[in-house]
């Protein structure tokens, strides 16, 4: 069994007698983790079935582990900090959080576009930004890319989270790499201008706002949606019936991606079983696992997904580095704060 702590008291706090703080031992990986899927206890227990290497799991959100493992120092117990979305890596990587890692496995599994140039991160599950939209007001032919969501059309019909958003800072980010930050503006300008409210909630609450006649057009994560089409509850599936789902830029860049990854902790005790974790993450058994957990997409081509993402077919995904959205993470702010995006 995985030994499992959450991270809810003060940060000074030492979990005394934790497994987390035992030194380095050739039988166990230590992973502080800021994703909170019960989904991925799957594959911490399919890694000891396979490698016999316990797996000692904290978890807590992202700024919180990066503030422990810095407070921890040289005495800390993480070998491996995994967490979603590339602007958060790239947050920890500027934190000096992780050691650069060179495995021919992980080059020859991963997409150049999911490992960190010089390897200190690398992403193991896909995440794509989709456009969702009212069927009954909406002809999907007039939604085909992000910048149709800025036409003039739209004012007062456009759905989106708050600007202190992760996800939509790294939206912004990659339009920046592709328009340049003139161009990036005058994007997240017009997003302004046609938002049917003041940004609210999370992308779930995006999505139930098509459905419910409030805007005609969101952006969110797509996984949010297929939690809504295969829940438990008939109002979310009747919620989600109600709307559809764009993969935009088809006909160029192809839809924004982002990452759920993971990479090794700087003085990781465990170096070795932290780089065989980072491996198996990599593996087809792991990958169908992300895929049917957490209905995110696979990095690796070839593995299985769920009913649901089958049922889409293929469409083209943006192959930027994810790790421009961190380096552009900064500026993106800067915009949304220029434009007023609250």
């Amino acid at each position: 069994m995985t030994q499992r702590h959450r991270l809810v008291a003060p940060l000074a706090a030492v979990l005394a007698g934790s497994a987390l703080a035992s030194t380095a031992t050739a039988d166990e990986v230590n992973l502080y983790s800021a994703r909170h899927y019960d989904s991925d206890e799957k594959l911490y227990q399919a890694f000891t079935e396979q490698t016999g290497i316990k797996v000692n799991l904290l978890e807590g959100d992202s700024d919180q582990l990066i503030e422990r493992i810095q407070r921890e120092g040289v005495a800390s117990p993480a070998d491996v900090m995994i967490t979603v979305d590339a602007g958060r890596l790239w947050r920890a990587e500027q934190d000096g959080i992780f050691q650069s890692v060179e495995s021919d496995e992980l080059s020859e599994r991963l997409p150049e576009a999911m490992r960190h140039p010089e390897g200190k991160w690398f992403g193991f599950s896909q995440r794509v930004r989709a456009i969702f939209y009212n069927p009954e007001n909406v002809d999907p032919s007039e939604i085909t890319s992000y910048e149709d969501l800025t036409d003039s059309r739209w004012e007062g019909e456009v759905c989106i989270r708050s600007s202190n958003n992760i996800y939509n800072q790294s939206l912004l980010a990659s339009i920046i790499d592709h328009h340049g930050a003139e161009g990036a503006e005058e994007w997240a300008q017009g997003i302004v201008d046609n938002m049917a409210r003041d940004p609210e909630g999370g992308d779930t609450d995006q999505i139930k706002a098509v459905a419910a006649g409030e805007c005609d057009l969101a952006v969110a994560n797509h996984y949010y949606y297929v939690r809504l089409l295969e829940s438990e509850e008939a109002a979310d599936r009747e919620a989600a019936e109600k709307v559809g789902i764009l993969f935009p830029n088809q006909d160029d860049r192809g839809i924004h991606v982002n990452v759920g990854g993971a990479g090794v902790v700087e003085g990781a005790p465990n170096r070795e079983n932290a780089v065989r974790f980072l491996e198996f993450l990599a593996s087809d058994e792991a990958q169908e696992i992300f895929a049917a957990g957490n209905y995110e997409f696979p990095v690796v081509e070839g593995v299985k997904m769920s009913e649901t993402l089958e049922s889409w077919g293929e469409f083209k995904k943006d192959d930027l580095n994810v790790s421009i959205l961190g380096e552009n993470n900064p500026e993106a702010i800067r915009i949304f704060d220029r434009v007023g995006w609250r």
